[in-house]
């Protein structure tokens, strides 16, 4: 079977390090899908703005292994427990292929461009290859009483300080979705490391923080 890159998304994030690790959970990052050439016309994406969220197939298309295996060691359960790769969301799969919801913020066209699918809460890399885009439908996609096994969402969110002078130099568009990122903790789970220092790219920003107390600080942002 050969899968055609219908387009690519444009994120903030130019590498994997801080990328939300699934989607929705930092709901005012923004994104936005450019078209491959042949998928330029607007009769594709006709009818799309009526939803309100979508979901997206895509590649992951940093992963550099050649090789599989039948079991992972997730970071989110600490790197500590082996599951089977169909029991987990890791990239290192059969197919490495990806799935998210996002909200659908807007369906624009650029005269040079074509259609612009525009959305929040993406947990992808600038520069994904989308497969393809399908609406999300709530009578058939939402199960509220469903069961995620060891995947269970965390209660709370771990608290984060920034100084006011570093926060300033972020754009005032941006800033609410730089707390979300820390707010989920970038760092693995089975990193306890005291006094490192961490560091990740957001947009046009080198974002440096360690964890402390409990918390994360940010020390600094250039």
């Amino acid at each position: 079977m050969l899968l055609k890159v219908v387009g690519r998304i444009h994120t903030d994030f130019p590498v994997k390090f801080g990328i939300p690790r699934q989607s929705g959970l930092a709901n005012t990052l923004e994104g936005e899908i450019v078209f491959e050439p042949e998928f330029r016309n607007p009769d594709l994406v006709r009818g799309l703005s009526e939803v309100s969220h979508i979901w997206l197939l895509w590649g992951f298309s940093e992963v550099q292994r050649d090789k599989w295996t039948a079991t992972v060691r997730p970071p989110r359960l600490g790197g500590n427990k082996r599951l089977g790769v169909f029991a987990t969301r890791s990239p290192y799969r059969p197919n490495p292929i990806g799935l998210s919801c996002v909200e659908l913020s807007g369906v624009e066209i650029d005269e040079k461009r074509g259609p612009i699918v525009k959305v929040r809460g993406a947990d992808l890399l600038d520069g994904t290859p989308i497969y393809d885009i399908k609406p999300y439908i709530t009578y058939a996609d939402a199960r509220p009483n469903a069961n995620s096994g060891v995947f269970t969402c965390p209660d709370s969110r771990i608290a984060v300080e920034i100084p006011e002078g570093e926060l300033a130099k972020v754009a005032e568009g941006k800033r609410q979705a730089l707390i979300e990122i820390l707010e989920q903790n970038p760092v693995p789970a089975y990193q306890h490391e005291k006094d490192k220092t961490y560091s990740f790219e957001f947009s046009d920003y080198h974002i440096e923080f360690k964890q402390e107390e409990g918390k994360l600080k940010v020390i600094k942002i250039e």
